[in-house]
């Protein structure tokens, strides 16, 4: 509840803000410059090497409303009657692997597609053509791409670390803060909707 109130808010003040903006005057741009066709190679051979960068960054953009889903999800089932639990769980499972196996091809084949127009121009306009084979170098250098593939065990262990070690720091901010968007709210303070919930059973 306190999430979705949050939402809301920061939703209908992004909406009010952007239609509180004037519209930008329509300023003259200079032309852009003929970029050589050596240039353009160079850009595509440095697309090419960060593909597999791009198929993840995209999986995950759209996985993560999933992830979100079932941490909710998971609150809920552990209120249900045991039971139903082991049913309901199962089938919250297969919803998100059913939408994570139809959305991720699609964003990955989307983002490679994209790439060219909104990263190919940038790649072109602030790196020379020397610097862009140096890119390409690097991104394409097996031992690199070695590096590379490691990324998500390297990111998995440092996360575990990072809260394993500052938990005992992070759970009392945390709960102060959730305490005090609470109270702004108008909400129940989460422990004592805790003990409320703990009393009922």
């Amino acid at each position: 509840m306190l999430k979705k109130s949050l939402a809301c808010a920061a939703l209908i003040a992004a909406v009010a803000a952007v239609q509180a903006q004037p519209a930008p005057a329509a300023a003259a741009k200079p032309a852009p410059a003929k970029v050589s066709a050596a240039k353009k190679e160079l850009v595509a051979r440095v697309l090419k090497a960060q593909q597999p960068f791009l198929e993840n960054m995209a999986a995950a953009l759209v996985q993560q409303p999933a992830g979100q889903l079932m941490q909710g999800a998971g609150r809920v089932l552990q209120n249900m009657p045991a039971d139903k639990r082991e049913a309901a769980a199962r089938d919250v499972e297969a919803d998100a692997r059913k939408y994570a196996d139809e959305v991720t091809p699609l964003a990955k084949a989307r983002a490679v597609k994209l790439a060219p127009s909104v990263i190919g121009p940038m790649l072109e306009e602030r790196f020379s053509e020397d610097e862009l084979r140096q890119i390409a170098t690097i991104l394409e250098s097996p031992v690199f791409r070695r590096y590379q593939s490691i990324g998500g065990e390297i990111q998995q262990a440092m996360s575990a670390k990072l809260v394993a070690d500052m938990r005992a720091e992070l759970e009392p901010k945390f709960k102060a803060m959730e305490q005090a968007m609470s109270s702004h709210l108008g909400l129940p303070s989460p422990s004592a909707a805790a003990s409320g919930a703990a009393a009922k059973k």
